[in-house]
């Protein structure tokens, strides 16, 4: 399977596959005439133009690729970490203070944090980085893991010129992310900011998660699309999806907020590469749990300051429980109250990975995209820690 994602990441996939498939149906076609079997030669005409048709969209793709390369150039420097390169972007002076490196959640670029880098450069160093697949990193080797992205990030600062400690600020799975990061080179770490970041006993002990298998599904097919042309904008039109309620507002305020950095993210992320590269970070999250060596837990990170940045629950709970345990079932057989006990308690459980570590909450609320809903909250979050972790403006160890 590596050996295949690694094929369909590249952009031309889709036009190797199509030469194929037309180069079988020219084998049928000579069988045939050899044979004098006119079903035979009707299968292999067959063929034929179904490779043509995938052609086609293959070549459209090519294209298409071609015209967002140039429309949307690289706007930071491409960094090689070992034979591929990653996609940094830094700016702003770090005027005594440790930089910022953001990741957003998901296996996203880094440009999905764009308005809080923007937000925060004028003042501190800020650092985005595209993991491999994303933004306009390459998509790098095969398969996309956890112990794999530490170490990929690191080399990406370090190549990129970038110099620690850093304060690593990280949502959802780019928290869990930044936080093994921490873990694996706390000489590197000057905080840690978990912004709702996803915490390993939500995936290893709660109800199997439709959200994780459905981008699993979404990913996989997605590579095949794109590699024959079939981009979100058409997939839209031709086959309209109706997001829950929840999901489309989200969207609304992720669009609002990014804006022309958003489009771009878009765009060049309408690839087989990003898609190839989501289904093997998806693999990692829906195997049955992360194992030992993506596992931040008790005690791990030592005294480093560390910033749990949360809402006090989750103010999306029914959507989720509902995708969880099922639309139709009662709230007696949905265990509501348990269910949102235990997601509840497994994000406090990042309360123990450091004898320094801090609770923040986000707004009442809020719900676990409050990066977009409440972006000036976040600001005025890393403002504080940045005067927190500065020697000259610190002091003291943060204040619980």
């Amino acid at each position: 399977m590596n050996e295949l994602l690694s094929f369909m990441s590249h952009d031309w996939a889709g036009l190797a596959i199509a030469v194929v498939i037309v180069a079988v149906g020219g084998g049928l076609v000579v069988a045939a005439r050899r044979r004098r079997s006119r079903p035979l030669r009707l299968v292999g005409w067959l063929v034929i133009a179904l490779g043509g048709v995938l052609a086609a969209g293959a070549t459209y793709h090519l294209a298409r690729a071609a015209q967002i390369r140039a429309q949307y150039p690289a706007p930071g420097k491409m960094v090689d970490v070992g034979g591929y390169r990653l996609h940094v972007l830094a700016e702003g002076e770090a005027r005594g203070q440790p930089a910022i490196v953001w990741m957003p959640g998901g296996h996203g670029g880094g440009f999905g944090f764009y308005h809080l880098h923007a937000a925060m450069r004028g003042e501190a160093r800020s650092i985005l980085i595209d993991r491999p697949g994303s933004g306009w990193s390459d998509a790098g080797p095969f398969p996309r893991t956890t112990p794999r992205e530490v170490e990929e990030v690191i080399a990406a600062l370090r190549n990129a010129g970038e110099r620690g400690p850093f304060v690593f600020a990280g949502h959802s799975f780019g928290g869990l992310l930044l936080a093994n990061i921490a873990r694996r080179h706390p000489e590197l770490a000057a905080a840690v900011v978990l912004i709702d970041a996803t915490p390993p006993d939500a995936l290893n002990y709660a109800p199997p998660n439709p959200f994780i298998d459905d981008m699993f599904r979404e990913a996989t097919v997605g590579m095949f699309q794109r590699a024959f042309g079939l981009h979100g904008d058409l997939l839209q039109r031709v086959f309209p999806r109706q997001e829950p309620p929840e999901f489309a507002r989200i969207s609304r305020l992720v669009e609002q907020q990014l804006g022309a950095a958003g489009r771009a993210l878009r765009a060049v992320e309408d690839s087989p590469r990003k898609f190839a590269a989501n289904r093997s970070s998806f693999e990692e999250l829906r195997r049955g749990g992360l194992g030992y060596e993506e596992t931040v837990y008790d005690g791990d990170l030592g005294d480093l300051p560390v910033y749990l940045v949360a809402p006090p629950r989750m103010a999306e709970f029914e959507t989720v429980a509902k995708e969880v345990l099922g639309a139709n079932a009662t709230p007696e057989q949905r265990e509501t109250a348990r269910l949102q006990r235990f997601y509840t308690l497994t994000r406090e459980r990042y309360m123990h990975v450091s004898s320094r570590a801090v609770r923040v909450y986000a707004p009442d609320g809020s719900g676990h995209n409050f990066p977009y809903e409440h972006p000036q909250f976040v600001v005025e979050t890393m403002r504080r820690v940045l005067r927190d972790v500065t020697p000259a403006a610190a002091g003291d160890a943060p204040a619980r």
